[in-house]
């Protein structure tokens, strides 16, 4: 059996996860997540996947982003001691923070790969849009835990390919609606 591997995230109605709390990598709509009106119940799922994550993964720049906020954070406890993998051709071992669990860099798909094939529960990507594309692109995603938020930004980042590919399709497990307009959408990767 597998590890499963699963993306979470933010995203706009059309599929943009670009900068959604600030203006980090440039998108000129950054922040658009806390310009939602807050309803602490749309983000329920967050709380949920923190009983199922035995692993964190993250692509440079996402790592590069979480890393000198996370180990710190009171709503991020409970990921301190859990394994982190990087994905990432250019991050040195230096670059590795200190205090935040055990930590791997992977250098390619086929090492994301691999680790899917050793022992251990789910593993969730936080962020990395360009490591979650080439992820699905090489088949690895296991599943899409979605906060739809009411909001499109026309361009910008997506986890999804944007070139022309054998259509996938995905099985809905879960799904709510909250009244900021916010929608859960868990959606399992069919294979």
């Amino acid at each position: 059996m597998t590890r499963e591997l699963v993306w979470t995230g933010f995203i706009s109605i059309d599929g943009i996860v670009d900068s959604p709390g600030g203006t980090v990598e440039g998108h000129p709509a950054g922040g658009w997540v806390f310009r939602t009106e807050f309803d602490p119940e749309s983000y329920s799922l967050k709380g949920e996947e923190l009983a199922e994550t035995t692993a964190l993964m993250f692509g440079r720049r996402s790592y590069e982003a979480f890393a000198p906020i996370w180990p710190q954070s009171e709503d991020h406890v409970a990921y301190r001691d859990l394994p982190k993998y990087v994905v990432s051709s250019t991050l040195g071992e230096d670059a590795l923070v200190g205090d935040w669990g055990d930590q791997h860099i992977l250098r390619s798909t086929d090492d994301v790969a691999a680790l899917k094939e050793t022992e251990g529960g789910a593993i969730f990507v936080h962020g990395s849009a360009e490591l979650a594309r080439r992820l699905a692109e090489a088949g690895l995603v296991d599943r899409y835990n979605l906060l739809v938020f009411p909001v499109s930004l026309g361009d910008g980042k997506s986890v999804f390919p944007r070139r022309e590919q054998r259509e996938q399709r995905l099985a809905l497990r879960e799904s709510a609606a909250y009244g900021n307009g916010v929608l859960k959408a868990v959606y399992d990767v069919v294979r």
